[in-house]
């Protein structure tokens, strides 16, 4: 699976290419990769409206790269279910490395 056009090198750090999926049972990141889209899918529990979705978006992340919630943006798409987001002071290649383990077998 080519990631190169989800997870993109950026100055300080690295930008993910995200689809999100709103009311969900449960929060998972990764859960998937959208072949078409060429984005990353995530799925949270909270509704789109009042920022929660995106709140616990940032929060998903954070906890799954075992960062801070203060190092990740939504650089684009707030009001979208197509996000890009930056994750700050991480490099491309351990992000694509850990996706991928995450993603053999869904």
């Amino acid at each position: 699976m080519d990631l190169s056009q989800a997870v993109i090198k950026h100055r300080d750090g690295a930008t993910l290419n995200l689809f999100v999926t709103t009311k969900a049972n449960s929060s998972i990141f990764p859960a998937g990769y959208n072949i078409w889209r060429k984005r990353i899918e995530i799925k949270v529990c909270a509704e789109a409206k009042e920022n929660m979705a995106n709140k616990e978006l940032i929060k998903t992340i954070a906890e799954y790269f075992s960062i801070l919630t203060k190092d990740i943006s939504i650089v684009s798409g707030e009001k979208n279910r197509e996000k890009t987001i930056l994750v700050k002071d991480v490099y491309v290649e351990d992000i694509i490395k850990k996706i991928r383990k995450s993603l053999d077998g869904l």
